[in-house]
């Protein structure tokens, strides 16, 4: 009677750890992110442009040895956000150019995870741009583009494109992603808001667009450093982003970095004693209601804030972030922007 209790305990154990990795095979999960990368310049004087304060003999003293620096720092924190695995993808800010993304992730660890670059130049004063990393493991390019943000009212306006790109994730989910960098506040908040809500506007269009040419709401993914938080009036009102709590049958779009207690984190950047959520994904209910294809993990969605992404605030109190310049004073850390994440599953 013993043997047979302990063999029966034994096949139980057995079946239990066969459901378990059945399960684990069957539930596929995707992991999206993005980041302001904070100045990810090259160390190289580019002719094409004035701005070239990120060079050797530039205001910045931007070495190559920097410039290194400041890869291996990017490519360690990806890897620790990702947690070894690909991204299925990241949305990025402030890169300079195709360079400095293909010697971030094809000459460093994260090659072996496959991505791929999808950057198209821009019109930006100082040459940043916005780009996005994929993982060919995970996603199929359909198409890309770039959408020009002009300004009907001052021909000589110029800021990031939105980056659009559409990928089929092989298993008969399509997934439209639209990566973002805003016009920033630098000459005041209300100064400068028509201008973030401009591209609210030109973006919540383009999404209106993909509604009516597939006659529902597809699969969505916006992402980026807005410049607003997700209460002003351009993510609220203009792009009509709404918190999940809040939401209607009728909404398009959820903005799933609305409350502060669920992220992990209180902020993504820091201004003073003050943490703000300027870097945000939003997803479409298409994503965020379905509960079989691919769609949101629930309570994913977070702020990275590893300790390495920190040091001490001696000036407001707290931790402020580690950064690679405050001014033109040299630190070499990471980003003035904390990445932030979601996750998508298949069950």
């Amino acid at each position: 009677m013993k043997k047979l209790f302990v063999v029966l305990l034994l096949f139980l154990v057995f079946q239990l750890f066969i459901d378990k990795e059945i399960y684990s095979q069957e539930k596929d999960s995707f992991r999206v992110a993005f980041w302001n990368f904070e100045n990810f310049f090259d160390p190289f004087v580019d002719s094409t442009r004035s701005y070239n304060e990120f060079t050797e003999r530039g205001g910045q003293r931007w070495t190559v040895s920097r410039f290194y620096k400041k890869r291996n720092n990017m490519y360690k924190a990806i890897l620790s956000l990702s947690e070894g695995e690909s991204l299925a993808v990241l949305g990025i800010c402030e890169v300079e150019n195709a360079f400095v993304t293909t010697m971030l992730f094809q000459e460093t660890p994260l090659k072996k995870h496959n991505y791929r670059i999808i950057h198209y130049e821009g019109e930006d004063r100082r040459g940043i741009d916005v780009a996005l990393a994929y993982s060919t493991d995970k996603l199929q390019l359909i198409n890309s583009g770039a959408i020009k943000v002009r300004s009907p009212n001052n021909k000589h306006f110029k800021t990031r494109d939105i980056l659009y790109a559409k990928f089929y994730d092989r298993k008969n989910d399509t997934i439209h992603c639209f990566v973002n960098h805003w016009s920033s506040r630098y000459g005041g908040e209300k100064e400068t808001i028509h201008l973030r809500e401009m591209t609210a506007k030109l973006l919540k269009n383009k999404v209106d667009s993909l509604i009516r040419i597939n006659n529902s709401i597809p699969k969505i993914i916006i992402m980026g450093d807005f410049n607003d938080t997700p209460f002003d009036n351009s993510i609220l009102n203009v792009l009509n982003a709404k918190p999940p709590e809040n939401t209607s049958y009728n909404d398009t779009l959820i903005n799933l970095f609305t409350n502060k207690e669920s992220l992990g984190f209180e902020g993504t950047l820091k201004h003073q004693y003050r943490w703000q959520i300027f870097d945000q994904i939003i997803i479409s209910s298409s994503l965020y209601n379905e509960s079989e294809s691919l769609h949101y993990e629930k309570k994913s969605a977070a702020i990275f804030h590893k300790d390495f992404l920190f040091v001490d605030d001696e000036t407001y109190g707290g931790k402020k972030l580690f950064r690679t310049y405050v001014g033109p004073k040299y630190y070499g850390g990471y980003s003035d922007h904390l990445p932030v994440y979601i996750d998508l599953i298949r069950k």
